[in-house]
């Protein structure tokens, strides 16, 4: 049943209790959608839909195969994680040598590497009192040190490939040239560009299914079993059941490129009411808000690394991280708040 006078204490930021998880499998049970859910427990929408997809697991009833979502699967999918996790940052220990590091690069104009190999080679430091030059890259990705990219040694990149003209173009569905152009200024909610993110480029190795939405900037990363169509398919199934009813006020519109995992996405528009559009071919620009989640995600996972080696818990720890991260575009308000205020508007009515 529904508890509208609900007192227990926002636990914000904090791990889901096994409670929780109860009231989730509860819920679910009773139809009721994630929005709804995390309404009651007072948690963003975005830590209920991980939640769902960390602890949804097969089952067979009456000969059929079907996903449910279990609270004790999901409490020792957790349990078993934070066995297994370690300090994510060594900063505390590494004080000395980051200081060693900054003065070396501000006033020395020393790269990274070269730091760090100096340290090493005349035993400066102790091993465990040190970083490698990969994590201090990226805790300058992160904005942990007390200086940005752009006082790194600049590092070129240039392209020889010849630009070429596809004779035999890929037609998939709507050019993005028949968007609306209100679109385009960002102050209407609901519309969406998807991608994904690839690891080893093998045939077994998960990808990351990447949807953000143009005005909130609020991320969904979700974790596919391989860069096909039909995975993509069943990636926009389970957000279809997740979001409920309001799902089509919710994705109003979705803009893809033309990859060949997105050739199923037009069925969205004889299913309900979205619509599909598909950028041009070497226009990634034309997915900036995408493409720049993207690169979020980058600072984690790097090009080659595997996305089949990462958890579903430390997807989720990303896109919980890109949605809570203050943005100057909006006004150093955070996509999370902004994502749960519209759908606040769209579920109230």
């Amino acid at each position: 049943m529904d508890t509208p006078n609900n007192n227990t204490e926002s636990r914000k930021y904090k791990h889901l209790s096994f409670e929780e998880r109860m009231t989730i499998q509860i819920r679910l049970k009773d139809g009721h959608s994630a929005y709804r859910i995390a309404k009651e427990l007072n948690r963003p929408i975005n830590t209920v839909l991980n939640e769902i997809r960390r602890g949804t697991v097969v089952q067979k009833k009456q000969n059929q195969t079907v996903q449910i979502y279990l609270a004790d699967a999901g409490q020792a999918i957790y349990c078993k994680n934070r066995n297994h996790s370690k300090t994510a940052f060594k900063l505390l220990e590494c004080q000395d040598f980051i200081t060693f590091v900054t003065g070396k690069l501000l006033n020395d104009k020393w790269s990274i590497d070269a730091c760090v190999g100096y340290a090493t080679l005349h035993k400066l430091y102790k091993p465990e009192e040190m970083v490698c030059t990969k994590t201090l890259y990226s805790y300058v990705a992160l904005g942990l040190l007390p200086f940005k990219m752009m006082d790194l040694p600049l590092v070129l990149k240039r392209s020889s490939k010849k630009s070429r003209v596809r004779k035999h173009k890929k037609h998939l569905g709507q050019s993005i040239e028949e968007r609306p152009a209100h679109i385009d200024n960002r102050e209407e909610f609901g519309h969406w560009e998807i991608d994904t993110v690839i690891g080893k480029k093998i045939k077994d190795d998960e990808v990351i299914l990447t949807i953000v939405e143009r005005q909130t900037r609020n991320a969904i990363f979700l974790k596919i079993p391989d860069k096909t169509s039909s995975s993509v398919s069943k990636g926009i199934l389970e957000l279809r059941e997740y979001f409920g009813p309001e799902f089509d006020q919710v994705f109003k519109t979705i803009t893809s490129d033309n990859g060949l995992e997105f050739a199923e996405l037009h069925k969205l528009e004889t299913e309900m009411e979205t619509q599909v559009y598909f950028a041009h071919p070497y226009a990634s620009h034309e997915r900036g808000t995408n493409e720049r989640h993207n690169g979020l995600i980058r600072r984690f996972i790097a090009k080659g690394k595997s996305i089949s080696d990462h958890s579903a818990e430390t997807i989720a720890f990303i896109e919980d991280w890109c949605n809570t991260l203050p943005r100057k575009i909006l006004g150093y308000r955070t996509p999370e708040e902004l994502f749960e205020k519209q759908l606040d508007l769209i579920y109230s009515t």
